[in-house]
């Protein structure tokens, strides 16, 4: 292979998958460009895509999902359209921020896990300055789109969390603490406040109930994600704590998180006032919730460990259930009231 220039290093992955030999590379394209190009060859899907990837669009999805229901509570039905809009438009370019700052400052972790390696950065897709530039212009455009489009206490709400997420949980917490994720997970509690904000342009108890739903469900449902990740957790220097615990230990704090979610949510209904159908949809996903965690603490002291854990159970049903939660506080106001 003839010698490549500067550029052969910042992306080659990209530069492979459209096909570009790495021994063709311009060597006047800089370092800093966000992706490496030869005679036309790589094509701009790609370089879109590898921008995207970076935001985990799939995170920002159940992101909105804890926005949009409780802008209908604030309203009592149905919110302003044009509100709903602007602020899921600010809270996905909030997130989208908070994640490409993440995939920047965690890339070395990520090209040791096996779950992350095929991520933009580990593979050398986008460099870490172009990046950290995508990160900064999402998170101004969500400032001013929560600004002017909702008002500014959402702003600073989804500011302080992308803050939170980045330097008390990635740079701080992540590596530090098996409790990383308790308390790191703050950060992803917030869009409840912000869509509740954006409506009604205060905070109440009702949001803050959704905000503390959310912050007993977040170890349950990374927890048992973590136990299919284990060795790769390990492998990175990660302390989850199924890689410092037992999976009993685990289980049983798996469990105790959970209940403290159902109780939460349960509670949700006399504060917010809400119809019948709210508790009745929260009391029934909240015991399949309850019976998937004892189910696990079952499994674990029976001593199966691994793939025999079967824990991603308790993580794909964790996803379903805070859906099914949040969507029944949006379907409940337009309901007609006893």
């Amino acid at each position: 292979m003839s010698r490549s220039g500067p550029a052969s290093r910042v992306c080659p992955g990209i530069l492979e998958h459209a096909g570009v030999s790495l021994s063709r590379i311009d060597t006047d394209t800089t370092v800093g460009s966000p992706v490496v190009a030869s005679q036309g060859r790589v094509r701009f899907s790609d370089v879109v895509r590898a921008y995207v990837a970076l935001t985990k669009p799939r995170i920002i999805e159940l992101l909105l999902v804890t926005t949009l229901p409780p802008m209908f509570m604030a309203s009592g039905g149905w919110p302003d359209p044009l509100l709903a809009l602007w602020t899921l438009i600010g809270g996905m370019f909030a997130a989208g921020s908070a994640n490409v700052f993440n995939c920047v400052l965690d890339r070395d972790i990520d090209e040791k896990m096996r779950r992350t390696r095929r991520r933009p950065m580990p593979r050398h897709q986008v460099g870490p300055v172009a990046a950290t530039i995508f990160g900064v212009v999402l998170g101004v455009v969500s400032i001013l789109i929560l600004g002017f489009g909702a008002n500014w206490l959402s702003a600073i709400l989804a500011t302080t969390a992308n803050a939170f997420y980045v330097f008390v949980y990635t740079m701080w917490l992540k590596r530090r603490t098996s409790q990383n994720i308790v308390w790191g997970g703050i950060a992803g509690c917030f869009p409840p406040l912000i869509g509740w904000t954006a409506v009604a342009d205060e905070v109440a108890l009702a949001p803050i109930l959704m905000f503390v739903i959310v912050f007993f469900w977040t170890p349950p449902h990374t927890w048992a994600m973590a136990f299919r990740y284990r060795e790769d957790y390990a492998a990175a220097d990660v302390p989850m704590l199924p890689v410092v615990m037992g999976p009993e230990r685990v289980a049983v704090r798996i469990l105790v998180y959970s209940a403290l979610t159902v109780a939460t949510s349960i509670l949700l209904w006399p504060v917010a006032e809400t119809g019948w159908f709210y508790p009745a949809v929260a009391a029934v996903s909240g015991l399949v919730f309850l019976v998937e965690a004892v189910a696990l603490l079952r499994r674990a002291r029976a001593g199966l460990t691994d793939s025999a854990l079967k824990a991603m159970r308790l993580f794909h049903y964790s996803n379903s259930y805070i859906a099914i939660l949040f969507l029944a506080m949006a379907i409940d106001p337009l309901l007609p009231q006893a």
